[in-house]
Formats: structure tokens, C-alpha cells, sequence
């Protein structure tokens, strides 16, 4: 150990880290002759270095329980009767800091991630019995009420348009002459397949959502209008049944003749639109 000797007395302060040093060396507090030997120090001030790592130990027994940092004493003055030349050390100050004791780990109320063998595996959420998943299946809602409902509407939608064809001109006719002369049918019939039966399939196109939306756009304002048509074409016919008329008029004739061209040509239109993928030409609505 390199010292150097000093003409003037050293205080207390400066030569406490050469005691914890040796505290340290011997494993244990060393006695007043060994620091009076060692630090070449008086009986006075070996006792005053003595109470000072008494003091110490016991500060770092009591914040070892309540996690608190032990700060360096304040330095006191020489005494003025020490005549021992003191020979300092350039040693390292041990720190006397205390580790923080490790805060109990807190338990969650949660209920705790599924263990996982491979870290690359996606978490499996664990699922509550008391909520309902959408994996549970869902019943389909009966459709059988609707059509039983319907049944009487048919009724009365084909004996209208029936009728309004016979009053508009449509009647029996020979679709295969010189094939078969004997085959008649009566083009009536034409009116409530072709129109009611276009809006009943153009509304499910429009309310599926499976389609591009041209094609739906297209199925709602064609069922929309079909059903329109199909209103006006009832009330047509019963407002002439009741005044008594056998024949309708021309403006009603020509509507009623136009019937069947314009069904074909939605009907074409949207099946067109219902195969068209191509989405580049597709408008979003």
C-alpha cells in the first residue's frame, strides 16, 4: 500500500474509506491498534473511525429492511492535540448504496396466457362460456310462413294480369303451325310469369349482396320498377272489370304489348351484370 506523508493532520472523513477497505480485507471490524498501526493515526481519532463503521453497519442493517440509501457521515474537525503524521490513500470509495429488495410479483386477476411450445405459434384466446361466440351455429329462420302468405297474392296477381292480356289482346294462339296444328296456348300467361316472376328474383339479387355492385344496382331499380308495374297493371284491370269494359284502351294496350320485350331485356341485363367480374368496370356504390 502506497502512502504519502502529509504535514498537516488528516481528517476523520478522508481516512474512513482506507477503514472500509480493511473492514473489507479482514472480513471484519478491525481493532484500535490495527488502525493506529496501519493509518499511523492516535488513539482519539482510531476510536472516532471506530464509532463511525459502527454506525454505518448499523445504518446499513436498518435500511437493508426499509430499502433507504446510506449517506456518508458529515465530516467533523481535527482534533487540534493529534501530532501523528497521516498518510492518506488514493483508494475507492465502496459504495454504500443498498440493493432495492425485489418487489413481489403481483398476481393477476386475468386469467393467464395459454402456455405456448413453439414462440411462433399464434395465441388461442381463451373463450368465455358465459358469451356467445359467433362460431355457435344460428338456426335459419323458417321461410315456409312467407310462401304460405304469398299463396293467395299469387292467386289474385295471375288472375289480374290474365285478365288484363284478354282485355289488351293476348289470347290463344298456335305457336307450331303446319308442325302441330293442334298445340294452343293462351299468351296471357305471358304477362304474370315474365313480370312478377322477374321482380320476385331481381329483389333476391339486390338483397344478396353476392353480386358486383353494378349488378346490384341494377336489380334495385329493376325489381323496384317491376313491382311498380305490377301495381299500375292490377289497378288497371280491376278499375276496367268494374266500369264493365271488354276491351282496354290503346295507351294501356301498347303498355301491356311492350310488357314482355322489356322483361327479356332485364332479364338479359342482369344476368349479364351477375357474370361480369371484371373489377376495373365495376362502380362501387
Amino acid at each position: 500500500m502506497t502512502t504519502a506523508k502529509s504535514s498537516y493532520p488528516v481528517p476523520v472523513a478522508e481516512l474512513l474509506p482506507q477503514a472500509r477497505q480493511m473492514v473489507q480485507d479482514l472480513g471484519q471490524t478491525p481493532s484500535r491498534n490495527q488502525l493506529m498501526a496501519e493509518m499511523r493515526i492516535g488513539a482519539p481519532k482510531a476510536r472516532e473511525i471506530l464509532s463511525r463503521l459502527a454506525e454505518e453497519t448499523h445504518g446499513k442493517t436498518a435500511n437493508s429492511a426499509h430499502l433507504h440509501v446510506v449517506t456518508e457521515p458529515t465530516p467533523t474537525t481535527d482534533e487540534p492535540t493529534e501530532t501523528y503524521d497521516a498518510e492518506p490513500t488514493t483508494t475507492e470509495s465502496e459504495s454504500t448504496e443498498v440493493e432495492p429488495v425485489a418487489e413481489p410479483e403481483r398476481v393477476s386477476a386475468e386469467q393467464p396466457e395459454p402456455e405456448r411450445k413453439d414462440p411462433s405459434e399464434p395465441i388461442t384466446p381463451v373463450a368465455d362460456p358465459a358469451k356467445p361466440t359467433d362460431e355457435q351455429p344460428v338456426k335459419p329462420v323458417a321461410v315456409w310462413p312467407v310462401m304460405l302468405l304469398a299463396l293467395p297474392a299469387f292467386v289474385a296477381i295471375w288472375s289480374g294480369w290474365v285478365g288484363l292480356g284478354q282485355l289488351t289482346g293476348f289470347g290463344i294462339v298456335h305457336p307450331l303451325p303446319g308442325i302441330a296444328d293442334g298445340f294452343a296456348i293462351n299468351t296471357a300467361i305471358t304477362l304474370p310469369i315474365g313480370v312478377e316472376t322477374y321482380a320476385a328474383y331481381a329483389l333476391r339479387v339486390w338483397l344478396s349482396g353476392q353480386v358486383p355492385s353494378r349488378a346490384r344496382r341494377f336489380a334495385k331499380y329493376s325489381a323496384l320498377g317491376s313491382l311498380a308495374l305490377g301495381a299500375l297493371g292490377q289497378i288497371a284491370f280491376h278499375l276496367m272489370k268494374a266500369a264493365g269494359m271488354t276491351s282496354a284502351p290503346w295507351l294501356i294496350t301498347a303498355a301491356v304489348a311492350c310488357l314482355p320485350v322489356a322483361v327479356l331485356g332485364m332479364g338479359a341485363g342482369l344476368a349479364h351484370l351477375i357474370k361480369d367480374t371484371d373489377n376495373h368496370r365495376e362502380v362501387q356504390q
